[in-house]
């Protein structure tokens, strides 16, 4: 996403995910803050699966940064992680979405 500049130089147009010098997002909350189950449950998976050498610090971001602007601005930390997660584990032919799918329902089922 590059667009010429006046001075003939390439300017490469800022990602979502790029939040560094953004006046106008505000500043960061760094307060700590008691992570959920689902989180506990979604960080676990990232490391059982970082374990396995199934996924990749670097594939993670780049899943992570390939999520369409609205969305990423609507999901919190978290549920990037398992959007990543999940984009991953289904590009690498680990699971179908439809196994992800009947999994999520047998969950819910469970849960209910």
């Amino acid at each position: 996403m590059a667009e010429n500049r006046p001075d003939g130089e390439r300017a490469t147009q800022r990602r979502v995910h790029d939040r560094g010098g953004w006046p106008e997002a505000g500043p960061i909350n760094t307060a700590e803050h008691e992570l959920t189950m689902w989180e506990k449950r979604t960080d676990a998976i990232r490391g059982a699966l970082g374990a396995k050498h199934l996924i990749w610090t670097d594939e993670m971001r780049r899943a992570i940064e390939s999520i369409e602007p609205g969305e990423y601005e609507k999901l919190s930390y978290y549920e990037r992680w398992i959007i990543a997660i999940k984009t991953l584990l289904i590009e690498k032919g680990i699971l179908t979405p439809e196994e992800i799918d009947r999994k999520i329902a047998e969950w819910n089922t469970c849960r209910s």
